[in-house]
């Protein structure tokens, strides 16, 4: 069984535009492409799970979404992603794929034999603490993005540990303070 570390992609990883398309608008946050090869060294896997609502809204295709993925990862290089899987559909489809729901993350553990009880889930909104939850991972919620709007907003959210950004969280998994 190996340890995993699940994240959210905007807003957790690069900084969110809403609808991100262009490889070129990808921009990491501070820290970040350093922080999860500090992961990978310790051993953890690392892997992306990330809805992307705008393919089933028509605001832009799955090849543009593949684009925008390949060039986070040149981005976050020397570290390497496993796997990077999203729920391609609009919030009204009615998936059971779309995050909170934990289907996305249980197809990664049982293809790489994921001890989720030692793994995380690392997001910036209440669906990523939800998904992190429903795998049975410890959940983290960094204050990017939307962080500090959904703690806010729902009051009676319980990530396992809040974050102020991504490099904070991952000293947090190293120094084994969650």
């Amino acid at each position: 069984m190996i340890k995993a570390v699940f994240f959210d992609r905007d807003g957790t990883l690069i900084y969110d535009y809403g609808y991100l398309s262009v490889p070129d608008k990808v921009h990491p946050y501070k820290g970040a492409p350093e922080a999860l090869h500090a992961l990978q060294k310790a051993g953890y896997h690392l892997f992306i799970v990330s809805n992307q609502s705008g393919i089933g809204r028509g605001y832009f295709t799955e090849k543009e979404a593949r684009d925008v993925n390949r060039r986070l990862c040149q981005l976050f290089r020397p570290a390497r992603f496993d796997e990077i899987v999203f729920c391609p559909h609009a919030p009204n489809e009615g998936c059971s794929c779309r995050k909170p729901l934990p289907k996305l993350g249980l197809q990664l553990a049982g293809k790489y034999h994921i001890d989720l009880k030692h793994s995380f889930m690392i997001g910036d909104k209440k669906s990523d603490v939800e998904f992190g939850q429903a795998l049975g991972c410890k959940s983290i919620l960094v204050r990017t993005a939307n962080g500090n709007k959904h703690l806010k907003k729902y009051p009676d959210l319980k990530p396992d540990f809040i974050a102020s950004t991504l490099p904070v969280a991952v000293h947090a998994i190293l120094r084994e303070k969650i």
